[in-house]
């Protein structure tokens, strides 16, 4: 009878684990449309056309009374949702573990952006300042969000099923946000036929993405388990920081009592950074170095989108049989061979521009899945959501480096390809530096158990 008692209790476990698991999915399902619809496709331009219809005669919006170019106004928004989310995420991180309440926190993220990005419906006319506070609000919301999510993930899956589990999150979104996108350039590129103007389809796209994301978000809310992460017995930190940048400071002091942790956080730091630069700039790379029309570069993203969701379980199956890091150090070589690649491209040549696409595609949720699983075995118990807050901020807060590489190396050398080969120094040094983490000696260290394969 004690024996039949355990067996339940463990079926009992294994099924509030699986059930959790697919509420955690959903919620990859439920805001990756923001990511792939709003912020890669369809804000931009549009909050530019919007900034540069209310700019004076000089090319200036005043946004506060600051002479902003309208050109830049999209930009300079995004980098300052960065700013806000470096001062929330320690915050909510430390709070979420202090507390173990991370459903109302994650719920008010969501909502907060959902509610943000829906209201980008009314961004018409001259309202460029409205657009930039929604998308401040929606971008530094998603990453609040975002890095609440990911913390869930040590506590859903046990230490061997986190990198199928990680990777079936990252498809999950992948696959939503091609749906959404491929439902909304429909919208976009026959909006007469709709009797909608342009101007009224880009509104219809955006506020789609809101509405998405805080329907989607019911699923999660339902399915995932609050309960209090800090081991038995461990005091609770006394107060709360009055910022996030102390908080933020706590953490890192924290985390050099497990340098193998901060070890692999740098390099991540430095590859996901040539990754975020590749995702933002392969577009300008399209149009201006390759002479390719917004219709190809529409369709290139819908390709990785769609590709991104085999890419993802494909090599969650080859990390099961090699291991996370082998895993990623394997894609970190496929993305240099995919850049050099790109390098070579022809000009006015779509099919060429579609196979690096497709590259980009196959290794591109892979190794952010696997990262993202990899990192959550070197967590300390008890300090998820905390520790997760400064990969979030590696993820978000650090993506200026690349950029800025690509930026200055064009405005050097005047080509595009020379600036985009120059990104091939992230995916290189990044290997480097991962492959010298000791990763089975970081999962003890930190107090994790060591997963067969790793």
């Amino acid at each position: 009878m004690g024996i039949d008692t355990v067996r339940a209790g463990v079926a009992d476990e294994t099924a509030d684990l699986r059930r959790q698991q697919r509420g955690w999915y959903f919620y990859d399902w439920a805001y990756s449309v923001y990511s792939a619809s709003v912020l890669t496709v369809f804000i931009g331009p549009y909050l530019t056309s919007v900034a540069e219809h209310a700019a004076d005669s000089g090319g200036y919006v005043h946004p506060l009374g600051i002479p902003v170019r309208a050109g830049s106004y999209f930009a300079y928004s995004v980098s300052l949702s960065v700013i806000l989310a470096v001062v929330a995420m320690p915050l909510v991180g430390s709070a979420a573990d202090r507390t173990g309440r991370k459903k109302p926190l994650l719920a008010a993220a969501a909502y907060t952006g959902a509610a943000a990005t829906t209201g980008m419906f009314f961004l018409d006319g001259d309202r460029y300042l409205l657009g930039g506070v929604l998308l401040v609000v929606a971008n530094a919301a998603a990453a609040v969000g975002g890095m609440l999510y990911n913390s869930y993930l040590p506590q859903i899956a046990p230490p061997e099923e986190r990198d199928a589990v990680s990777s079936r999150g990252w498809a999950f979104g992948y696959g939503a946000g091609a749906m959404v996108l491929v439902a909304n350039l429909v919208l976009y590129s026959a909006h007469d036929s709709f009797g909608l103007s342009q101007g009224q389809a880009v509104r219809i796209c955006l506020a789609s993405a809101g509405l998405w994301w805080g329907a989607f978000t019911l699923v999660p809310l339902r399915l995932l388990r609050d309960r209090r992460a800090r081991a038995a017995g461990e005091a609770a930190p006394e107060g709360v920081p009055s910022t996030g940048l102390r908080q933020l400071a706590a953490t890192v002091r924290d985390m050099r009592r497990h340098p193998l942790t901060l070890s692999f956080l740098l390099a991540y730091l430095i590859y996901n950074d040539g990754i975020q630069t590749v995702i933002s700039q392969a577009s300008v790379y399209g149009s201006q170095e390759l002479g390719l029309g917004q219709s190809t570069l529409i369709v290139a993203v819908l390709l990785v989108q769609v590709l991104a969701v085999a890419g993802a379980l494909a090599m969650g199956r080859l990390a099961r049989t090699y291991g996370a890091q082998r895993t990623i150090l394997g894609s970190l070589v496929a993305w240099t061979i995919t850049l050099a690649a790109g390098y070579f491209l022809p000009a006015k040549a779509p099919v060429y521009f579609f196979l690096l696409a497709a590259g980009i595609g196959m290794v591109l949720g892979g190794s952010q899945a696997l990262s993202r699983s990899l990192f959550s075995h070197l967590v300390p118990p008890g300090k998820e959501a905390e520790y997760f807050s400064a990969y979030e901020l590696s993820d978000r807060g650090m993506s200026w480096l690349g950029p800025m590489l690509f930026g200055v190396t064009y405005q050097l050398t005047g080509s595009y390809r020379s600036a985009i080969i120059s990104l091939v120094a992230f995916f290189i040094i990044g290997f480097a530096l991962l492959a010298r983490v000791p990763v089975r000696r970081a999962i003890a260290a930190a107090g994790n158990p060591v997963p067969e394969k790793i």
